[in-house]
């Protein structure tokens, strides 16, 4: 059995911000397979189903995301589950929009969402799927950045971002993650505005 984490806050005020971005892949993913996210659970929302021979729970944490690891360990804890059976789907602002990283294991990167996945299951090697949302501009402060909502014209560029993420996770979950990597991981080239 594969726990798939979608980390973001939840709350009508937080639909669509940045920090959102995890919510929307497993949305996503439930949308796809016909998974009901129906149950409230762990401190959280889940929702039972198959991604082709293998059973997963699709868990959108309610604890807000400093604390998603108390949902994520309560899971694990109830199912006998490891670090090694989550793949946790977030926001990244190290990565552009439309950027996809997958990772086996790592350090938090200063995302507190993970800072307590990693607290909480004692390990930091659980499989990440990061999705690019950019940095922030200069002067922002970070928490308004992440929690503010997409410019009109990138609301397409993550639109496709979420599918991809999503199909990721299916890869993982039938390849493996190197496989994943090598189908999924992409950085989108800078635009470049110069004229020739």
């Amino acid at each position: 059995m594969k726990v798939i984490v979608g980390l973001g806050n939840p709350g009508k005020n937080y639909e669509g911000s940045r920090h959102n971005t995890g919510f929307n892949v497993v949305d996503r993913l439930a949308e796809e397979e016909n998974i009901d996210f129906s149950k409230k659970k762990f401190k959280g929302l889940i929702g039972e189903g198959r991604i082709g021979n293998e059973k997963v729970i699709l868990l959108k944490p309610q604890t807000y995301m400093n604390l998603s690891g108390e949902s994520v360990r309560e899971l694990c804890d109830f199912y006998h589950l490891t670090a090694e059976d989550i793949i946790v789907v977030y926001d990244d602002i190290s990565l552009p929009p439309g950027g996809l990283r997958i990772r086996e294991k790592g350090s938090a990167g200063g995302h507190n969402g993970i800072k307590n996945i990693i607290l909480h299951m004692n390990t930091d090697k659980f499989v990440r799927v990061k999705v690019g949302v950019g940095d922030k501009p200069k002067g922002w402060d970070l928490a308004d950045y992440v929690l503010s909502c997409f410019a009109e014209d990138i609301q397409p560029i993550m639109n496709e971002s979420v599918k991809k993420a999503a199909e990721a996770v299916k890869i993982i979950i039938s390849d493996g993650v190197r496989e994943a990597m090598n189908k999924c991981n992409f950085i989108p080239k800078p635009e470049n505005n110069e004229e020739n």
